[in-house]
């Protein structure tokens, strides 16, 4: 079981999601301390650590000694607009 270290930046992003998502979020990065046994992870490309899928949202995270939760991204979904 791994302890979850949030990043300064990644608490600030989570402050300005709306309150609904945050919980899904929290509850998320919860379950990973069940590493590697989680769902909708994904390792990135070009760069070190990985990605877990919650709704619209990536949170970014690496893995040592404990799990670091370093950023929340949004992800912008294409519509009839873009090509």
């Amino acid at each position: 079981m791994y302890a979850i270290e949030w990043k300064r930046k990644a608490l600030k992003q989570l402050k300005r999601i709306e309150y609904e998502h945050q919980k899904q979020i929290v509850l998320a990065v919860r379950n990973l301390q069940q590493w590697p046994d989680c769902k909708d992870v994904k390792p990135l490309v070009n760069r070190s650590g990985y990605r877990l899928r919650v709704g619209r949202y990536r949170i970014l995270f690496e893995v040592e000694t404990q799990l670091q939760i370093i950023a929340i991204e949004e992800v912008k979904k294409r519509d009839d607009r873009t090509y």
